[in-house]
């Protein structure tokens, strides 16, 4: 599959309106400067000032302060027509990485990088503004445009729309994209239903009684125990889920003893748990539960856990996936530039936005191995190709003309 992908170098951009190329100068200078000063989620403080800053510049009403560093911007067309509501979403925050590229622009904090591409959405989301704004006689309806922090978790999205960015004007649909280099530039992954899993943590101590590693019957050996926890975990996916829906249960953590000849009395495991069908809810937690239970007790040894929901599915609407297939098909090379089943078992808090009203979470293809920018998300030489950039407002744009009419 990877081989019929359109060669990055031979990208059409024709199909970029002028006005949206002649602005990809602009895209990367914001991109750059919020690139070298990436923050950790709910404390976008240097991001939001610069957002806000730029839509004051450029006579955009704009919310700040919103689930402490969001914003929300509202555009209103003059166009008649449709007075409907379209949220546009763009997430602001960078992870906890040390940035090992050596570019002009890199990270000015230390410890922290933009490592996922939300400067590059950040980016987008501004160019978008400022087309929009310049261009209200082409719509008719009202854009609310969503600055969110804190994507990364704990998760932005849940307080923001709590606060009410969905509403006073209440939203009729939503559109929100990932640059993404899993695709090459100029593809666009697209899909109806499910896109991203859901995703749950849990945490667990396992105890026990520790002793001599050469006298074991006088002890409950919490790594024994672990480790058949850890096994019999898998079971849940092979033998418990039906093998059409994906999900995938994974320990990142285990940590238990202080040396070798001593048997651990405690340990300690992390996990995530993934799946995309919304009807699994609460069947991990129980069935979590029931393994390290039953295993426990087998063994004479107690647990300690700990079960959370952190994000729900990426579900995309029927007619939104749609709206925006067609609208990347004028924008991208077809059939190959787009990529109809890309799913990942990677979550995004923009599923929250998804439950409360219909819309289309998207790919944008930003790889391009011929200039070495096509290491994976979360790597700490990650970069991506800013042409992207004009591709995701031109999308954006054309999403926003094509709803309202």
């Amino acid at each position: 599959m990877v081989s019929t992908f359109p060669n990055p170098s031979s990208v059409d951009l024709s199909r970029i309106r002028l006005s949206i190329r002649s602005l990809q100068p602009q895209l990367v200078e914001w991109r750059r400067r919020l690139h070298q000063q990436p923050e950790l989620g709910f404390q976008e403080k240097l991001t939001a000032e610069f957002v806000s800053q730029k839509l004051q510049e450029w006579g955009i009403d704009h919310q700040t302060g919103i689930a402490h560093t969001g914003i929300v911007a509202t555009i209103k067309g003059n166009k008649l027509g449709a007075k409907k509501v379209l949220a546009i979403r763009a997430d602001m925050d960078a992870l906890p990485i040390q940035e090992l590229n050596e570019v002009p622009y890199k990270s000015q904090h230390d410890g922290v990088m933009h490592a996922c591409g939300h400067d590059g959405h950040t980016a987008i989301a501004l160019g978008t503004a400022y087309y929009l704004q310049q261009h209200r006689q082409d719509f008719s309806g009202t854009v609310k445009i969503i600055f969110q922090p804190a994507e990364e978790s704990p998760g932005g999205a849940k307080p923001m729309i709590e606060a009410g960015v969905l509403k006073n004007p209440d939203v009729d649909a939503i559109i929100g994209l990932h640059l993404w280099n899993n695709l090459p530039l100029g593809t666009v992954g697209v899909r109806a239903g499910a896109l991203m899993a859901a995703v749950e943590c849990f945490n667990c101590t396992i105890l026990g009684k520790g002793g001599h590693g050469a006298l074991p019957h006088q002890t409950v050996d919490s790594v024994v125990v672990a480790a058949q926890i850890v096994n019999a975990l898998q079971t849940i996916v092979a033998r418990n889920v039906n093998p059409i829906d994906s999900a995938v249960v994974t320990v990142g953590e285990l940590h238990a003893g202080t040396k070798r000849n001593v048997i651990a009395d405690t340990a300690r495991m992390s996990a995530t748990v993934r799946y995309f069908n919304p009807s699994l809810k609460g069947f991990f937690n129980q069935r979590v539960e029931q393994i390290i239970a039953g295993i426990c007790q087998s063994h004479g040894a107690r647990y300690d856990l700990e079960y959370w929901s952190l994000y729900p599915p990426v579900i995309n609407d029927i007619k939104m996936a749609e709206l925006v297939r067609t609208v990347a098909e004028e924008v991208v090379e077809t059939p190959l530039g787009i990529v109809p089943e890309c799913q990942t078992m990677a979550a995004e808090d923009m599923s929250f936005f998804l439950q409360e009203v219909p819309g289309c979470y998207f790919f944008l293809g930003s790889a391009n191995p011929a200039k070495d920018l096509a290491y994976p998300h979360h790597h700490p030489r990650f970069d991506f190709d800013e042409t992207a950039l004009g591709m995701g407002v031109e999308i954006f744009v054309r999403c926003v003309e094509k709803f309202f009419s």
